[in-house]
């Protein structure tokens, strides 16, 4: 563990975001390389959400939680209680900042952010919000008006808002993801190789239509592939345990960097965060992504942008079947050198230092 940098009082942030690890990733790039620039650090998360497990703890960062409500589209009763909840958050959140006199606030997204972002320009505190899909989620919506600048990944998206506020940095992932080990990875997972390890992904809270399409197919894939499966939590299936070619996590933090090196390819849902991340390490995908009975569309959007630019395969889920899934995967596999050469095409540059640019500029 490393020590901590000089404190510098004039150098303070606060970051929020979460509800998902996707709503916390850039985050978790951007701490260590402002702890190297001597940014005293705290974040603003839920009392139970995973920004707390995977933030609280981390050395030089001070996490707070506040109360927040969950911004849905569809009836629940919880609809009548909530708006209470992010009044609440929004007044703990002005406390808080009026108390730490950050130079800036830093936002990823989700239903917690919103309160952070108000809080902060109640205290005159500029803001940024990073939009990591192809269209702005109802959160980062809400808080616009009240932000400085929103920091886009997809250049489709900074050309769409309206308001001016928009500058593209392109994505963010973690630099540790790219250190990872193959040999350590297979290891961990108890692979020897011999065949092509398949990556199955429903995003940090899961996805059980993805579990059960997977686990469905298990007999074919283990013909083909030895499958690691990050299912979610609550996802793991005991009957499932020791099966040969076949491992489930509900989550992987620590170890990530080498499980993604040891595969080979990817199912996954099309979180913009998540599969920015493959892309920077050049795993092709075949991406599923939430429909819009279950979304705003977003997944969809990402996936199509991916597939265009040939990084990616895609299956429906609504038209879901198990021949279409076996056999794109099949036809991922063995293109999969054309995907990764468009994959070493991508993006170029350092989108990590162009956000520290940013937030530096904006605090001043």
């Amino acid at each position: 563990m490393t020590s901590n940098p000089p404190s510098n009082s004039h150098k303070r942030i606060v970051l929020t975001g979460g509800g998902s690890a996707g709503h916390v990733s850039v985050n978790l790039a951007l701490i260590p390389a402002l702890r190297e620039q001597g940014w005293s650090i705290d974040y603003i998360g839920s009392e139970t959400g995973i920004e707390k497990e995977l933030i609280e703890g981390l050395p030089g960062v001070s996490y707070h939680a506040i109360a927040t409500g969950k911004l849905r589209r569809y009836f629940s009763l919880r609809n009548f209680s909530d708006p209470f909840r992010v009044l609440k958050g929004v007044d703990q959140s002005r406390r808080l900042i009026r108390r730490l006199k950050p130079s800036v606030v830093f936002s990823k997204g989700g239903f917690v952010s919103v309160p952070v972002v108000l809080g902060a320009w109640m205290n005159r505190v500029p803001s940024l919000i990073h939009e990591s899909d192809y269209s702005p989620g109802l959160a980062n919506r809400l808080a616009l008006p009240f932000a400085e600048a929103l920091c886009t990944t997809f250049p489709e998206t900074a050309a769409s808002v309206k308001t001016g506020k928009a500058v593209q940095v392109g994505s963010v992932v973690r630099p540790e993801l790219k250190s990872g080990d193959a040999a350590l990875g297979l290891e961990l997972l108890g692979f020897d190789g011999v065949k092509p390890v398949l990556l199955a992904a429903g995003g940090s809270l899961g996805s059980r239509a993805l579990n059960a399409n997977l686990r469905r197919n298990l007999d074919a894939l283990l013909k083909r592939f030895d499958v690691v499966h990050l299912c979610g939590r609550g996802g793991l299936d005991p009957q499932l345990e020791g099966l040969a070619g076949y491992r489930q996590f509900e989550y992987v933090n620590e170890r990530m960097a080498d499980v993604l090196a040891a595969a080979n390819l990817v199912f996954s849902r099309a979180g913009s965060n998540a599969i920015f991340e493959y892309l920077a390490l050049g795993k092709p995908m075949l991406l599923c992504p939430l429909g819009r009975n279950q979304s705003r569309g977003d997944q969809i959007l990402n996936a199509d942008s991916f597939v265009r630019a040939g990084y990616a395969l895609s299956i429906d889920e609504d038209n879901w079947s198990d021949e279409r899934f076996i056999a794109k995967l099949d036809e991922l596999h063995s293109k999969r050198s054309r995907y990764i050469s468009r994959m070493r095409q991508a993006e170029s540059g350092d989108p990590l230092e162009r956000l520290l640019e940013k937030i530096e500029a904006s605090a001043g």
